[in-house]
């Protein structure tokens, strides 16, 4: 028998609504187009979005992808809150219970090499937190220097590797950051393979050391392309060397 998708929140499906008509009237698009982009009926999107009707999980999921952009808002800064018993995420994200990856959950300095410029680092803001309508843990990016390319998606923690996924897919294209579980200070440390934007609409397969840094941990962090003059350059330097290093990642040239 199918399990009954899940329903989102009286608040959440609010939010969903309005930043779902903020990005119809921004892009200029009708309603019938995005319902045909997202594969729902005119009917089902009029229903939810005018509040007759509650978003599921998977017409949100529909037109997030449909409109590529987050509509369930994760926080800013994660308040880690006790779990509670049952929260476990489906089979194809590892199976866990939220009480298993708690230490997971939080705000991170993601830093990694700049793709532009060989001697810079480039850094923004991850926030891992528990999705609670997906039931899973889920990720989302801010403080971008290339908002543009901002991602969100699901987080994957298998048992048998041992390792944390960070999945995005978007009409079936992927950019997957593969890190360790956090040490005992908190940072995560591995790879990141995505698609390097190029002239005109070349897109190139790209894969570089990456590090999840807790907030907490650092006293001011920078954001951006951080230069050699950058206060944190070195610190951010040392935790993408030690990823290579210890190492948590392998680069292999041919």
């Amino acid at each position: 028998m199918p399990t009954p998708d899940k329903q989102l929140s009286a608040e959440q499906s609010r939010q969903v609504a309005e930043t779902i008509r903020e990005e119809i009237a921004r892009r200029r698009i009708s309603r019938q187009t995005l319902a045909e982009q997202a594969k729902l009926s005119l009917s089902t999107l009029e229903k939810v979005l005018g509040g007759r009707r509650p978003f599921t999980l998977a017409t949100t999921v529909r037109l997030e992808q449909a409109l590529g952009v987050p509509l369930r808002k994760l926080p800013d800064v994660v308040t880690i809150t006790p779990p509670v018993n049952g929260e476990v995420a489906p089979d194809s994200l590892g199976s866990y219970a939220r009480r298993a990856v708690a230490r997971i959950e939080g705000t991170y300095v993601t830093v990694r090499p700049s793709f532009g410029d060989k001697e810079a680092i480039y850094a923004y803001r991850t926030v891992i937190a528990w999705d609670e309508a997906a039931s899973s843990l889920g990720f989302r990016e801010s403080e971008r220097q290339d908002s543009d390319y901002t991602q969100f998606g699901e987080v994957a923690v298998p048992n048998e590797s041992g390792f944390v996924y960070l999945v995005t897919n978007r009409h079936g294209q992927h950019r997957v950051i593969t890190v360790s579980r956090p040490r005992n200070s908190g940072e995560m440390y591995g790879i990141i393979t995505t698609l390097l934007a190029g002239r005109g609409a070349v897109l190139t397969p790209i894969a570089a050391p990456i590090a999840f840094l807790p907030l907490k941990n650092l006293a001011n962090p920078s954001f951006g392309r951080i230069s050699s003059e950058d206060a944190n350059y070195k610190v951010y330097r040392e935790h993408l060397r030690r990823t290579v290093d210890e190492p948590f990642a392998i680069l292999l040239q041919g």
